[in-house]
C-alpha cells in the first residue's frame, strides 16, 4: 500500500502550539496550493488542505512558520469522525505531515526564520533537536584536488 503526500503551499494562518493531555506537542494549520490552471479570464483559483503536525515537527513549524510563509508538507492522507458540539457526525481527510520544509523566498518582515541558508531547511519527524539543522558551511578550494583529463575514464 502506498499513502505519501507532497504538498507546497502558503499558510492560511498562524499555526498555534497546543500539548495533549499527555504532553505531547501538536498543530495543525491549513495552507492554500495554487491550481496548476487559471481559465481565461478568472483569477487563480487555490486548493485548501489541513496539515497535522506532531511533536518535535508541531514546535518546529509553529516558530519558524506564520501566516503567509510558504512550506513543503511530505506526510499521509489520514481520515477520521468526530462529533461536533452539536451533535452531527463529521468526516475529516487531513495530512499528517512527517517531514516539512522552509521553501522559497525569505520574508524579511516576519522576523521568525532567521537562518543564513536562503531558505533550504528542514525538519524531520525523527529529529528531536529544537533547532533546525545548521547550514551547510562550504570549505575552501584546497580541499578539492584536480583530477587530470584522461580519456581511460573506469565508468
Amino acid at each position: 500500500m502506498l499513502n505519501r503526500v507532497i504538498l507546497m503551499g502558503r499558510l492560511v494562518s498562524d499555526p498555534e502550539l497546543k500539548t495533549t493531555g499527555t504532553g505531547i506537542s501538536v498543530t495543525s494549520f491549513r495552507i492554500a496550493v495554487d491550481r496548476s490552471y487559471v481559465k481565461s479570464g478568472e483569477e487563480r483559483k487555490a486548493n485548501f488542505f489541513d496539515i497535522v503536525c506532531w511533536r518535535g515537527t508541531a514546535e518546529f513549524v509553529c516558530r519558524y512558520f506564520g501566516k503567509g510563509s510558504l512550506i513543503a508538507v511530505e506526510g499521509q492522507l489520514q481520515s477520521r469522525t468526530y462529533q461536533a458540539k452539536d451533535g452531527t457526525n463529521r468526516y475529516v481527510v487531513e495530512v499528517v505531515a512527517d517531514n516539512v520544509s522552509f521553501t522559497g523566498e525569505r520574508r524579511e518582515n516576519s522576523g521568525a526564520y532567521n537562518a543564513s541558508n536562503g531558505g533550504n531547511q528542514s525538519y524531520h519527524q525523527n529529529i528531536d533537536s529544537q533547532e533546525p539543522p545548521e547550514a551547510y558551511q562550504s570549505g575552501s578550494n584546497s580541499d578539492f584536488q584536480d583530477m587530470p583529463l584522461d580519456d581511460d575514464l573506469p565508468f
